[in-house]
């Protein structure tokens, strides 16, 4: 659904819910752009990220890098963006396990190269991971040396939050200084639901915490299975999703909202449109209700809220 029809069927819901004597005719949808991340649609690759994102309406696209050598080629991803007209707003480094070697194996060099793809590109963020706790030096010197890229830079470095690793029941240190950016002193942070389930965190409360710090959203949710990073369609875990996102309206949250969702188990690209389809309906669904007197259920029904 573009954006034009979508507004277009807010305003009649108000106008039909305003006539029942329901709400006032009246409907707040922050500026904050929703984009869908390439991962998003993995095993299959980056073109049909941005071919998705168009159909669907979504605002941009944030790019993965991964093994996935077109999320690598700036001109390929050039071409995709002008071809769909669909702007690339973000850029996750490549921080992931499997990919050490990606852009090479020292991580400063994997941030540099991140800014600049981001700065040819036109994103304005880029995603990073904190340090695995054996990169020693990389760790010791992360919040330092972030900081002093980031003074060099309009490219928003937002770290985001993790999650602790068990085995047989304890924790297995993993991130250094830690998993958890909310006590570091990062200028900019991404926060993850899917990450806050496996943890045990309360996202609200990280937001919270972050205040204006939190500048990119990975729109998720989750079960909390020990060690399990879901990435479900926000509604479909337990996570207070539909909170966050009103939370975040009436907050006059701008910065990012970036649906992350695990597709993989699609049985083909209809259920997997389907899918990506659902989370944006509820994003911005819920980004909506920031009036108290709405209520949006998981299925993206929106009635008056009960005693409104």
């Amino acid at each position: 659904m573009g954006n034009n029809s979508y507004d277009e069927y807010l305003a009649r819901e108000a106008l039909t819910l305003a006539r029942n004597g329901a709400i006032a005719p009246e409907i707040r949808v922050p500026d904050a752009p929703i984009t869908l991340s390439t991962a998003s649609v993995y095993p299959e690759k980056v073109p049909a990220a941005f071919e998705i994102a168009a159909l669907l309406g979504y605002d941009g696209v944030e790019i993965m890098v991964s093994l996935d050598a077109s999320s690598q080629d700036l001109t390929v991803l050039r071409r995709l963006a002008d071809y769909h007209e669909m702007p690339i707003t973000s850029i996750h480094a490549p921080c992931l396990l499997i990919t050490q070697r990606v852009w090479g194996r020292e991580p400063w060099g994997k941030l540099v190269r991140s800014k600049e793809v981001a700065e040819q590109l036109g994103a304005s963020v880029v995603v990073v991971h904190p340090p695995f706790r054996w990169q020693r030096e990389y760790a010791r010197e992360f919040e330092t040396g972030l900081a002093r890229m980031q003074e060099e830079t309009d490219i928003l470095f937002a770290v985001e939050n993790m999650f602790p690793v068990k085995a047989r029941g304890n924790e297995v240190g993993m991130y250094a200084p830690g998993w958890s950016p909310v006590d570091q002193d990062f200028p900019y942070c991404t926060l993850d639901l899917s990450h806050t389930a496996v943890s045990g965190s309360d996202p609200l409360d990280m937001a919270a915490r972050l205040g204006e710090r939190l500048r990119h959203v990975h729109m998720a949710d989750g079960v909390g299975i020990q060690n399990r990073d879901e990435h479900l369609v926000p509604g479909r875990g337990g996570q207070p999703c539909a909170e966050m996102l009103e939370r975040l309206a009436v907050d006059g949250y701008r910065g990012q909202i970036v649906l992350e969702v695990n597709t993989r188990k699609a049985t083909g690209r209809a259920e997997r449109v389907e899918d990506l389809a659902e989370a944006l309906a509820f994003t911005r669904l819920n980004l909506a209700a920031a009036n108290p007197v709405w209520e949006v259920s998981p299925a993206g029904e929106v009635s008056p809220r009960s005693g409104a």
